[in-house]
């Protein structure tokens, strides 16, 4: 038959993620250590983190942090990208408009 499957209650995840934040081991260890999945235990963290319980030099939370500062640069950019772009196609439009205007042509709208 199927395996038993063991229940926490809210407490006892609480403190396990507060361990898990004050501990400078990875979570696969800890997860080793208590004889609990390493997916159960990352499903607590993101439930029950608080980041006032983690050093402020943790090397997961350096690493999480340097992650989401790439990302963010990574957006930036292309936000800046985009707003060239766009800044290059209006210059091009108001070329035309100046020219067109000068000439006294019509410039269609669609």
């Amino acid at each position: 038959m199927g395996e038993h499957r063991q229940r926490y209650n809210e407490e006892f995840k609480k403190q396990t993620v507060q361990f898990i934040q004050e501990q400078t081991k990875t979570v696969g260890d800890l997860a080793e250590e208590l004889n609990i999945p390493k997916s159960t235990l990352h499903q607590w963290m993101s439930q029950y983190r608080e980041l006032k319980n983690e050093p402020a030099a943790s090397v997961d939370r350096v690493r999480e942090l340097e992650a989401q500062l790439k990302e963010m640069s990574r957006q930036l950019q292309e936000k800046d990208n985009k707003i060239a772009d766009v800044e290059e196609e209006l210059a091009i439009v108001k070329k035309q408009c100046t020219s067109s205007a000068n000439q006294g042509t019509e410039i269609p709208v669609y």
